[in-house]
């Protein structure tokens, strides 16, 4: 399977979304090496970005990757928009997505994210500016809608046809509903027989089962892994493997799990220094460690400590006897 954005043809339709605080450079290096066919930056203020801040900078800097990479950007204004994707894209972004979903209180009072669901005319005012601005592929991600009673996203996605998109991501869920409830793949249905370009379904992917699934209920050209893949950074690359085959590869073990775990921690570390670095490194050990005996009893620990050299000694005495209760 495969997949096709524009001019750009990815190995796999199966792509990690863009999460805030999340899917930073560490975390989209290692998805991307165990096989997601794309992953997408976090969310990049506009305004931001064309202010030059520094640590939007860093989170929209291009990895040091072959192959395709997406850059995320949000904001309400069409001429700040343009100007943020083209930046984006000069410094090596091969695709800009705009974010049309973010239900987060922060982004909808500055009538960003999904709120833009609410005004289809400054939607495609923004879609058109920022297709205009750049000769990379622009791509969307929106909701169902705003609530219930605004289901708009086949009108929307035939709008962001029309203004040149090259494909449409559908959380299956209205802004309402946040993150509660299931995610209706059968309305994401809808938006792809409503338009031609690519139409990517997220939501509630957490399994190799659901991903099948998803696929299977919208007809849709691909998936997109969100929470999905929270400490499971080979999640994706599996899924497009099942996807691709039928056949389902094991998840790594403790040890397999440990390995890359601390190639992630020193990637963090790294990435943002010990002070910024040691809180960010802390919240993706404890979505490492769910599931293994003794890992509530861990987090609440691990959360405590506040210097580099106190995590790695805590999270390799953790695992050792984690590893020895699972063996016993």
């Amino acid at each position: 399977m495969t997949l096709t954005i524009g001019p750009i043809r990815l190995d796999n339709p199966v792509i990690l979304a863009p999460m805030a605080g999340v899917s930073d450079a560490p975390f989209r290096r290692l998805a991307r090496r165990f096989g997601a066919g794309l992953t997408v930056s976090e969310m990049i203020a506009s305004k931001a970005m064309v202010r030059a801040h520094a640590k939007t900078l860093r989170m929209s800097s291009p990895l040091d990757l072959e192959g395709p990479q997406a850059v995320q950007i949000v904001g309400c204004e069409a001429d700040v928009m343009a100007d943020a994707a083209r930046m984006n894209a000069d410094r090596g972004a091969s695709i800009i997505d705009i974010n049309m979903g973010c239900p987060a209180k922060k982004i909808i009072r500055g009538e960003a994210g999904a709120a833009l669901m609410k005004d289809e005319l400054l939607a495609g005012r923004i879609m058109e500016a920022v297709v205009r601005a750049v000769d990379v592929p622009v791509t969307v991600k929106m909701r169902l809608g705003w609530d219930e009673g605004c289901i708009n996203a086949p009108r929307l996605a035939k709008i962001a046809e029309e203004s040149g998109v090259a494909m449409v991501t559908v959380h299956g869920r209205t802004r309402a509903q946040f993150y509660g409830g299931q995610a209706d793949y059968a309305r994401i249905g809808e938006v792809k027989r409503a338009v031609a370009i690519p139409v990517i379904a997220n939501g509630d992917v957490t399994s190799l089962d659901k991903a099948r699934e998803i696929l299977d209920r919208s007809g849709a050209d691909g998936v997109m892994i969100g929470r999905g893949a929270y400490g499971r950074p080979w999640f994706p690359g599996l899924a497009a493997h099942f996807l691709a085959t039928g056949e389902k590869k094991e998840e790594p073990d403790a040890a397999g799990r440990l390995a890359v775990l601390l190639e992630h921690v020193d990637d963090m570390l790294d990435h943002y220094g010990e002070s910024a670095g040691v809180p960010i490194a802390r919240k993706h050990i404890a979505w490492y460690s769910k599931g293994l005996p003794g890992s509530a009893e861990f987090r609440s620990q691990l959360m405590r400590l506040g210097e580099a050299k106190q995590v790695r000694e805590r999270l390799l005495d953790f695992w050792r006897q984690a590893s020895d209760r699972l063996a016993a």
